[in-house]
């Protein structure tokens, strides 16, 4: 395992940008658009991919609906690529889920955050090992939606075949203590993306998932480089142009309370304006309204003035 290890290792240390799911009106997948997306993100750079993940709307796709989605993505990507596909749900059903992504060859599993309402730190350390215990792939831990100790972090880096942890917990303290804490050989990256990938990265964090970076990658591949030159004036600048998008991400939408209910169709909004392909959203997201879709292209339109004047 060591030379796939390896391979997602160094990835890692990179920008991870997620492949959403386009639907067609009838909400089908439209498998080609997908292969476009990817061809295009890697054209600009990207080489580290994350399929059938919560952007991807992993929790409105079947089984088989997964597997096709990781096989296209990547059928789509030259082998130089890494592509982490997004593995979640009971022992078993995960398991057998990793067993079908190893058949199509993912290079990594993206282990999703744990969705039960009752969990115990040893208990999902045992589950990470059950899932590593039946593959010889790497395992990605995705940590969020709940507040484990600094003990269960280091725990975690030293359970056999995890080679990268996605923290994305808004809390750089424990972030910089797991690191310290856990184990070298393990990469962390920054899941909260651009927002917080300056202030992660002083904490110990190697690389970043994308947000604006979806479909503006030049952004996410600039402030990468510019973390790791140290040139934090610069960092912050890029960090700083990436905020009203992702800030307006973070909204309810209309008749809603809950936060980040439109960041989804805000990325897909996004991919749209940059000539990708978003295309529509399963339940139980919504699309934008229409206030909402005239905001998306006013923060684009400024975002695409801030790139021109700070890259290009």
């Amino acid at each position: 395992m060591s030379s796939s290890a390896e391979h997602v290792r160094s990835h890692l240390r990179g920008v991870a940008v997620g492949l959403l799911t386009p639907f067609d009106d009838e909400l089908e997948i439209e498998h080609e658009k997908i292969t476009e997306n990817a061809q295009e993100l890697y054209g600009a750079g990207i080489r580290t991919f994350l399929a059938t993940a919560n952007i991807s709307e992993y929790h409105s796709l079947s089984r088989s609906e997964r597997v096709d989605v990781a096989e296209t993505s990547v059928n789509a990507l030259p082998s130089d690529a890494c592509v982490l596909a997004g593995v979640g749900g009971s022992t078993g059903e995960a398991r057998e889920l990793i067993r079908s992504y190893d058949r199509i060859g993912v290079d990594a599993m993206m282990v999703m955050p744990p969705d039960h309402t009752y969990m115990h730190e040893a208990g999902l350390l045992e589950y990470y090992r059950n899932l590593s215990s039946g593959t010889e792939t790497p395992l990605v831990p995705y940590v969020r939606g709940f507040d484990p100790s600094i003990d269960y972090l280091a725990s975690l880096t030293r359970v056999d075949g995890i080679v990268g942890i996605k923290y994305a917990l808004k809390d750089p303290v424990k972030l910089g203590a797991g690191v310290a804490a856990g184990a070298d050989d393990v990469v962390w990256i920054d899941g909260l993306a651009e927002p917080f990938a300056v202030s992660f990265w002083a904490e110990g964090v190697e690389g970043f998932s994308a947000g604006v970076s979806n479909f503006r990658p030049e952004i996410g591949l600039e402030l990468f480089d510019a973390l790791s030159d140290g040139d934090w004036e610069r960092a912050c600048q890029l960090r700083n142009i990436c905020l009203p998008y992702q800030q307006f991400r973070d909204e309810t939408g209309q008749e809603n309370e809950i936060q980040g209910a439109i960041s989804v169709p805000a990325v897909k909004k996004g991919l749209e304006l940059a000539g990708l392909n978003g295309g529509s959203v399963r339940e139980p997201i919504r699309p934008l309204s229409s206030e909402d879709e005239r905001r998306a292209e006013e923060l684009y339109s400024q975002l695409e003035d801030d790139i021109e004047s700070l890259i290009e």
